[in-house]
């Protein structure tokens, strides 16, 4: 059954919650930095970004496919283990061909993007524990239609926890200030915990839901929810790995540039995590909003769509517009507090005023995937990569880190405001009917509206 719990009291259950996580990742990146420098925490991002799209590969949209199926067959009153059985087995079929492609491939990505076999342990030991990975989207999918939002938020506290312990056990017994076996440590620990939190959120599923079903699973809505999905979030996801691996790559070429692998180290494993600790309260309504705005939209119920579209969209700037204060204020400051860091502390000054674009757009886009507007949103997030990957092709070797920085701000910008007409359009906010397309399989908009494709949903940042 679906917990009848608000969206504030659950809004406040996450934020509360991904603040306690976000505070333990600063303190992990601060400790991090500090043990293996600017360059060795580059490294570890590349490899996180590889890890990433072997992810995206994996999973092929089957997280938004299980939640959208188990809250069409909770509210119909059908048969909610027949549809996660099939994506369990639409899951463990990509996923299986994510493990081959990325172990086959870990030494090439290693040394020719990379540009360090050190990655190569990390790579692999990721590949072995893809699967799991990837089919715990499932059961999050399932947890999240069900309202069971305290049960992810306590297993998810235990994952981190239990990640945390055994990374800085095999950091401080084991990698000493070595890049390779700190990345190695970051994964162990990761996968470790994610298989335990995996155990866990599966023997809950279980005892939820009968131990038989007699209904067959409805393969033909999961390929048709899932695949384009997957295909748009494998694309998106391509372009963003080939973006991070070109940065250090393009960027060396640049005459200013002294360690191209220690400035993306700076920019993305200190500056952007720094930066975006504060949206956890937007993310946590975001993840929120996207169910909320499904049934609605499902049950025609416009006018709250409307309502909360303007409430999000209001809450979402005027907290952005406070954290970019904030960061203008006090960047330099923040920078040596938590790096030592003056080069972190002037980075954080100069993104700030992109803050209101940042944080306000996780809102857009989850307000866009509740009313079924995701294949307008990914061919906006494509065209966006895109753009990124040329213009990080052609300006860094000319601009520096002053071309990234014109860059970024650009196709955000773009992203953000395409999103929002989309937005205004699907919610009636301007007094219009939405924008024509295709809609799930569950849902259908009233009239001339027909059917609202999906496809994409990813947060640019």
């Amino acid at each position: 059954m679906i917990r009848k719990n608000s969206i504030l009291y659950s809004t406040m259950l996450l934020t509360g919650a991904n603040f306690l996580l976000r505070l333990a990742g600063m303190a992990f990146q601060v400790y991090l930095s500090g043990r293996i420098g600017p360059a060795g925490v580059g490294l570890l991002q590349l490899t996180l970004s590889v890890r990433g799209l072997a992810f995206t590969i994996g999973s092929a949209g089957v997280r938004t496919c299980a939640m959208y199926l188990t809250a069409g067959a909770l509210g119909r009153e059908k048969d909610v283990k027949a549809a996660l059985t099939g994506c369990f087995q639409y899951g463990a079929l990509f996923s299986g061909m994510a493990l081959v492609f990325l172990w086959t491939l870990s030494p090439v990505l290693a040394e020719e993007w990379i540009g360090n076999r050190a990655a190569i342990p990390s790579l692999r030991l990721y590949a072995v524990f893809l699967p799991v990975s990837c089919l715990g989207g499932v059961l999050t999918g399932y947890f999240t239609a069900c309202g069971r939002i305290r049960t992810l938020v306590m297993v998810e506290f235990l994952e981190e926890a239990c990640s945390a312990a055994g990374t800085f056990l095999l950091l401080a017994r084991w990698a000493g200030g070595d890049a390779g076996r700190a990345c190695l440590s970051v994964a162990a620990g990761g996968c470790a915990a994610g298989g335990l939190a995996f155990y866990i959120l599966l023997a809950l599923c279980r005892r939820d839901l009968p131990e038989r079903t007699e209904n067959c699973p409805p393969y033909g809505d999961i390929l048709r929810t899932a695949l384009p999905l997957g295909a748009a979030d494998g694309l998106r996801a391509g372009l963003n790995t080939l973006e991070n691996l070109l940065i250090p790559k393009r960027l060396a070429l640049f005459a200013g540039t002294v360690d191209a692998l220690a400035d993306y180290g700076v920019l993305h494993g200190m500056v952007f995590p720094a930066m975006m600790f504060p949206a956890a309260v937007l993310f946590s309504l975001a993840e929120l909003l996207v169910p909320e705005f499904s049934r609605c939209a499902a049950g025609g119920r416009w006018k709250r769509v409307r309502y909360l579209t303007r409430r999000g969209l209001r809450a979402s700037l005027v907290f952005s517009l406070g954290a970019a204060g904030i960061f203008l204020a006090a960047g330099p400051l923040l920078g040596e507090l938590l790096y030592g860091s003056p080069a972190a502390g002037q980075y954080l000054r100069l993104y700030a005023p992109l803050l209101p674009i940042l944080y306000t757009d996780a809102i857009v886009d989850a307000m866009c995937k509740g009313l079924g507007q995701q294949s307008a949103n990914a061919r906006y997030n494509l065209l966006t990569s895109f753009l990124d990957v040329v213009f990080l092709w052609t300006l860094l070797p000319c601009w520096g880190l002053t071309g990234y920085y014109a860059s970024f701000a650009a196709t955000h910008l773009l992203n953000f405001a395409l999103s929002l007409r989309r937005l205004s359009l699907a919610s009636r906010a301007e007094g219009k009917r939405p924008c024509p397309g295709r809609a799930f399989p569950q849902f259908r908009l009233p009239g001339r509206a027909g059917r609202l494709r999906p496809a994409l949903f990813m947060k640019r940042t």
